[in-house]
C-alpha cells in the first residue's frame, strides 16, 4: 500500500492550494480517508475526513475555508484549501483507513507534504 501526496508549497496568506493523495494497493473506495497535519512544535491534528460513503467533516479551525472530497475511479482524495492563513503552515499528511468486521483497523499514511502561508 502506497499513499503519495501533491501539491504542497509556499503560498501567500489569502491564496489557495489543492493537495491531492494518491492510492495504491488497496481497495481505495472502501477506506475512510483523513487529511491531518503538523506544525512544528504542535501535536499533530485531523484537519478533514471523508467517509467511503462521502460524508464529510472539519476541524473548526478550517471550516468554510477547505473542502475534502475524493474521486474513487482516480483513487484520489483531495484537499481543496482556500483563504489560507499564516496558521495553517504545517507538514500536512492523508490517512486511509478501514475497520473490517473483524480483527484489527488498517491504517495507512503518506508521507507528507509541506504547506507554508507567508503573511
Amino acid at each position: 500500500v502506497q499513499l503519495v501526496e501533491s501539491g504542497g508549497g509556499l503560498v501567500q496568506g489569502g491564496g489557495s492550494l489543492r493537495l491531492s493523495c494518491t492510492a495504491s494497493g488497496m481497495l481505495f473506495r472502501i477506506f475512510d480517508m483523513n487529511w491531518y497535519r503538523q506544525a512544528p512544535g504542535k501535536q499533530r491534528e485531523v484537519v478533514a475526513t471523508i467517509t467511503s460513503g462521502g460524508g464529510t467533516n472539519y476541524t473548526d479551525s478550517v471550516k468554510g475555508r477547505f473542502t475534502v472530497f475524493r474521486e474513487n475511479a482516480r483513487n484520489t482524495v483531495y484537499l481543496q484549501m482556500n483563504s489560507l492563513k499564516t496558521e495553517d503552515t504545517a507538514a500536512y499528511y492523508c490517512a486511509a483507513s478501514w475497520r473490517p468486521r473483524s480483527g484489527p483497523r488498517l491504517d495507512y499514511w503518506g508521507q507528507g507534504t509541506q504547506v507554508t502561508v507567508t503573511s
